[in-house]
C-alpha cells in the first residue's frame, strides 16, 4: 500500500519529554519507561495536559546506524520548570514532509519509506529531525493512526 506524503508548514508543539539516546533498533523498548515518567509528571500538574497526544521526536545521527537522540513526550498546554528528567521542549517548526500511517506500529516503516521516496523524487533534504504523533488508541490495530513528520531543509 502506498502512503501519501504531503508538504506542510508545521508549527512547534510544546511537549513534556524525557530524552534518551538509543540505538535505532532499541527505540521500541526505550519509549515505554520514558513516556511513563512523563505521564507520572503530567498527572501531578493541574491543567498541564488537556488532550495532547504522545509525540516522539527523533534527532537524527550523522553516523549511519549511530544512536538516535529521542525526546519521548506528550503534548502539553504550556512550558514548565524541569522536574527530574522531565523537561519542556518543542517539536521543530518549518516545512515538512508528512505521512499518515494507518495500521499497527510495526508497519510504520511504510510511512518512513514513502517520505524517503518523496524527498528523493522532489529533491528535498532532511533537516535532521522527524517525529511521530500518535493518535488515540483503538481496539483494532488496523484502525490506529500515527502521523509521521520529517522536517526539511
Amino acid at each position: 500500500m502506498t502512503v501519501p506524503v504531503n508538504l506542510q508548514t508545521v508549527r512547534p508543539r510544546t511537549l513534556a519529554a524525557v530524552r534518551r539516546e538509543v540505538p535505532p533498533n532499541e527505540v521500541g523498548s526505550a519509549w515505554g519507561p520514558a513516556v511513563g515518567k512523563v505521564w507520572d509528571f503530567i498527572r501531578s500538574q493541574p491543567d498541564l495536559w488537556t488532550d495532547g497526544h504522545n509525540i516522539f521526536v527523533y534527532h537524527h545521527s550523522n553516523k549511519p546506524d549511530g544512536p538516535i537522540l529521542c525526546d519521548f513526550g506528550v503534548e502539553v498546554t504550556r512550558a514548565f520548570e524541569k522536574a527530574g528528567e522531565v523537561y519542556a521542549t518543542e517539536t521543530p517548526g518549518g516545512e515538512a514532509a508528512v505521512a499518515v500511517h494507518h495500521g499497527p506500529y510495526h508497519r510504520m516503516k511504510e510511512a518512513y519509506n514513502a517520505i524517503d521516496e518523496w524527498m528523493a523524487t522532489n529533491h528535498r533534504e532532511s533537516a535532521g529531525h522527524s517525529w511521530e504523533i500518535y493518535g488515540d488508541p483503538t481496539p483494532d490495530p488496523a484502525h490506529t493512526e500515527t502521523t509521521v513528520v520529517h522536517l526539511l531543509k
